[in-house]
């Protein structure tokens, strides 16, 4: 396989996926709240995916049992929605992904439950702005690792590790595509970046070691140290002059659509 350009066409059908995908987190935050379980958090958002004649793509996603991806606390990702009620001061990855006429659109965001400790919310904090570091680089003519270092020393200069096992991806019509995009590593290495591709960049960020562990489930990925874990994702299309980011919230600081100088 190799990098997907999308043609005019379908840039559109990724813009329409991505104002979905980040409509059904804007939805969901005022459901997050202690006492609700991530199973009923899942039926919301599954029931508001459907409604907009749309599918939630991690649904028996390779056996995946749920619409929507819930890690909680130190869980890092890929969660599966259950019956345990969320509590005061967890953190919560949301992680939405929706097939709207045939293309995706991903994002997640951290939600907090009532009053987070200090070092939660810091780590919540540093974990996008290491996101939004990378946005800013996007533009054709650099490599994704220019922007992969600049996550890792983003995240390690405030004592926190990359996970290196999981990925962002290409993203299209295929749920996930070429090129892998990785969250470290060295500048001038990776694939180019180029106009007209998609894909996510979705930063894990532990506040301890990076090693994680796969549960028996399949699935639930955690912190082998059972440290806290926050991620924070965007689906992004890069243009002519930089980038635009189709699954931008209404909350966000950070413009939609940003543009350098040649």
């Amino acid at each position: 396989m190799s990098t997907i350009i999308k043609t005019a066409e379908e840039i559109e059908k990724m813009r329409a996926a991505g104002r979905l995908a980040a409509s059904v987190l804007e939805m969901i935050g005022e459901h997050v709240k202690a006492g609700v379980t991530t199973e009923e958090l899942d039926r919301i958002c599954h029931e508001y995916i459907v409604a907009h004649d749309a599918y939630p793509a991690p649904l028996n996603y390779h056996g995946f049992p749920k619409s929507i991806c819930t890690s909680v606390n130190h869980c890092v990702c890929h969660g599966i929605p259950g019956e345990k009620p969320l509590k005061d001061g967890d953190i919560i990855n949301i992680d939405v992904t929706v097939k709207l006429d045939g293309y995706h659109g991903d994002t997640s965001k951290m939600f907090i439950v009532g009053k987070p400790s200090i070092m939660a919310e810091r780590l919540v904090r540093v974990t996008q702005e290491s996101l939004y570091k990378a946005i800013e680089m996007v533009r054709p003519g650099i490599k994704t690792g220019d922007f992969a270092e600049v996550i890792q020393k983003h995240a390690e200069q405030h004592g926190y590790s990359i996970v290196r096992e999981y990925c962002g991806h290409g993203i299209g019509a295929g749920f996930h595509e070429d090129p892998q995009i990785l969250h470290y590593g060295t500048a001038g290495s990776g694939d180019d970046v180029v106009a007209g591709m998609c894909f996510t960049i979705e930063p894990m960020v532990n506040a301890g070691k990076r090693q994680t562990k796969l549960m028996k489930d399949g699935w639930t990925v955690l912190t082998k140290d059972r440290s806290l874990s926050a991620q924070w994702e965007h689906t992004l299309l890069v243009t002519d002059d930089g980038v635009e980011i189709l699954t931008l919230r209404e909350e966000e600081t950070i413009p939609r659509v940003i543009k350098h100088a040649s």
